[in-house]
């Protein structure tokens, strides 16, 4: 075949559309392989395979080069029986095409197959070793990925870059930097992707010494303005907690690249520094730097964590912009923070933009449901998600179990909790014992709690002793309480929650001398009570507050407030439950205690600061009491408010004197 002849239509053929291209072979009167060639990879690379198989087809010469990019394209094109067997047809085969079919069935998962091709082949060169190396690590077969390693007729740079990237990749951080330190010492010259999977592994086995030196060995070899370097750098130095340094790495040059900022971003987050996080992401944003799918998620996690529901809204709206809130991670995080943030309905609708949901997406929503007391919501998203075929995990059986617990379904509680036992692949633990006990304490079904606890294959955990004496709580026996308390002091006699537990009980029945010798045995075993605390964020800022705090600025306003709303709710006939104040004082002193207590100051922080007529949410780290919960409900009514109560147990919605948890936490 004769190359091109005519300069100028060689020089157009790059500006032509791929449809105004396609007809150039069959006007030319003798097509040659060169042109061809370019032709069919333009087409597998916009994934238009019927158009290269036929002009494949059409072209009378076909050289090697043409039949392995074929073979090629079919696999990454989806077509994996296609290439197998033009692989069959090929007139003649050499190494490439040999290791094109070898990391095919990689790719498809198809091992065995891949083994047994690599034996087959004629001749065996570096590269096909290597992929083979590659393979077997990308399929999780570490043990062979080693040992063909080590027969290895000869290695280079891509060998050893292979083994230390495929270590520590599966978890084996500590052997990959042996890999590196032998590469080292016979004298081969790593590359900088050798250098970002030794960083990568250093950060992860903590080792500061090595990873410092390799920093300075990067510098002397210019690789210290390698993107991908710089990125595991950041990353590494965020692993060792070592923040300053990881700024210090960002600002050794300008950075345009999204890779770099992102691992800045995501270090911050990391070591708990979720406002300089988010400063960052601001930053990316104002200078042009477009966020990708790992900027977005990370930059959400730090708006979770703390609790920044409006920053987080911001970011959801620059994903929407440029369309990333489809992406499974992104979309992903959003639930999660919607969620944990007391927003449910926008973490559903959240949940149902995701284009290609996976088992993270629906775990999240299912978790999500749960937390917010919405079971049936739970059951019907676990109920689309069978149907998509996409099985549960463990995760998914404790979220519906929660979900369960949280709405009294009693009932579909012993059902999925059967499933669950008789799962094939799922192993039942101890937490989702711990659910199933805290349903049936919530259902009134004690005794039957106390009996699983009793029948478990495997010895309780303090969670499940817990889950069975907060049981005994809301049933008032003070016996089987008792009992629970027992077998949680001889697990940890420092256990705060269960004298809690315990001293509440016996308070509530009037037993202030049992009282007074559970709080003795406490200070003996040099325990103390974590105190109840509650907050708000308003603008990035945390505001807390403690039972009868009045340390905040805004003290003297709050307490105003809290008597405003007292005078309020006696009008409209509420009287507070003194036996929740708990302690052996006078009448007027104990409803003063329950009106100090930190949610309800928390509220009032929230009524004399936020916008009028917004939602309040308030995050407490106890379990709100009975009266609290009450009184919030009528605090609802009364200034027309919804309020969102999150709890150690669950989230609680109150609009108009009800409370989305039915009265039943």
């Amino acid at each position: 075949m004769a190359p091109f002849t005519n300069p100028t239509k060689h020089s157009n053929f790059r500006n032509r559309t791929l449809d105004e291209d396609r007809k150039i072979p069959s006007e030319m009167p003798s097509r040659d392989v060169y042109s061809c060639t370019k032709m069919i990879s333009s087409y597998v690379n916009d994934f238009r395979l019927d158009d290269a198989l036929q002009l494949f087809d059409e072209t009378p010469v076909r050289d090697i080069v043409m039949w392995n990019l074929m073979i090629n394209g079919c696999v990454s094109c989806g077509n994996l029986e296609m290439g197998l067997r033009l692989f069959d047809e090929m007139p003649e085969k050499n190494v490439v095409s040999w290791t094109t079919m070898v990391n095919a069935f990689f790719k498809y998962g198809m091992i065995e197959e891949a083994k047994g091709l690599f034996r087959e082949m004629p001749v065996r060169d570096t590269a096909a070793w290597n992929a083979m190396v590659h393979g077997l690590f990308t399929n999780g077969r570490v043990e062979e990925a080693t040992r063909l390693f080590d027969v290895m007729p000869d290695r280079n740079v891509i060998s050893w870059t292979t083994m230390i990237s495929g270590l520590d990749q599966l978890g084996r951080s500590d052997e990959a930097l042996s890999i590196f330190r032998k590469m080292v010492g016979i004298g081969m010259k790593p590359t900088s992707t050798t250098f970002c999977s030794a960083i990568s592994s250093c950060g992860k086995v903590g080792d500061f010494i090595l990873g410092s030196r390799i920093h300075g060995q990067v510098t002397k070899l210019g690789y210290v303005f390698d993107t991908y370097v710089i990125a595991s750098l950041i990353t590494f130095y965020a692993n060792c907690k070592r923040v300053e340094e990881c700024v210090k790495a960002f600002n050794e040059k300008l950075h345009q690249n999204v890779v770099v900022w992102t691992s800045l971003l995501t270090g911050y987050g990391a070591n708990d520094k979720h406002e300089d996080a988010l400063r960052v992401f601001g930053d990316m944003i104002r200078l042009g730097i477009i966020p990708n799918q790992s900027s977005f998620t990370s930059a959400l996690n730090s708006s979770r964590e703390m609790e920044a529901h409006d920053w987080g809204k911001g970011i959801h709206g620059a994903a929407i912009k440029l369309g990333l809130e489809t992406d499974a991670f992104v979309g992903n995080a959003l639930v999660v923070l919607y969620s944990e943030c007391g927003n449910i309905r926008d973490g559903v609708l959240s949940f149902k933009e995701i284009t290609s949901k996976n088992i993270v997406s629906w775990n999240a929503i299912i978790v999500g449901c749960a937390q917010h007391g919405r079971g049936e919501w739970a059951i019907s998203f676990f109920s689309q998600m069978a149907k998509t075929g996409i099985n549960p995990d463990e995760i998914t059986f404790t979220g519906l179990l929660n979900s369960c617990s949280h709405s009294g379904l009693l009932k579909k509680g012993r059902h999925f909790f059967e499933c669950l036992q008789q799962h094939t692949t799922i192993e039942v633990k101890l937490e989702h014992y711990a659910c199933m006990v805290d349903i049936l304490c919530r259902s009134g079904k004690l005794e039957e709690a106390e009996d699983l606890v009793n029948s478990m294959p495997m010895e309780a955990n303090l969670s499940i002793w817990l889950a069975l004496l907060s049981g005994c709580r809301s049933q008032s026996n003070l016996e089987a309480a008792e009992r629970a308390a027992k077998n949680i002091f001889d697990k940890d006699p420092h256990c705060a929650a269960a004298y809690v537990l315990l001293s509440n009980m016996y308070a509530f029945a009037g037993r202030w001398t049992d009282v007074a010798r559970v709080r003795m045995s406490m200070k003996r075993a040099g325990t103390i009570k974590q105190p109840g605390r509650s907050w708000v964020t308003q603008k990035g800022s945390c505001h807390s507050f403690i039972a009868s705090d009045k340390s905040h600025p805004l003290s003297e306003k709050i307490y105003e407030k809290v008597e405003w709303l007292r005078e309020r709710l006696r009008e409209n006939g509420y009287a507070s439950d003194q036996r929740f104040a708990l302690h052996d004082v006078e009448e007027e002193q104990k409803e003063a205690q329950l009106w100090h207590h930190s949610e309800r100051l928390a509220i009032c922080f929230a009524l004399i600061t936020g916008a009028e007529g917004s939602s309040i949410t308030v995050m407490k780290n106890l379990r709100t009491c009975e009266d609290c919960h009450s009184a919030i409900k009528l605090i609802a009514k009364i200034v027309q408010r919804e309020i969102i109560v999150r709890d150690s147990s669950r989230f609680h919605h109150f609009r108009d004197g009800f409370c989305s948890c039915g009265d039943y936490w």
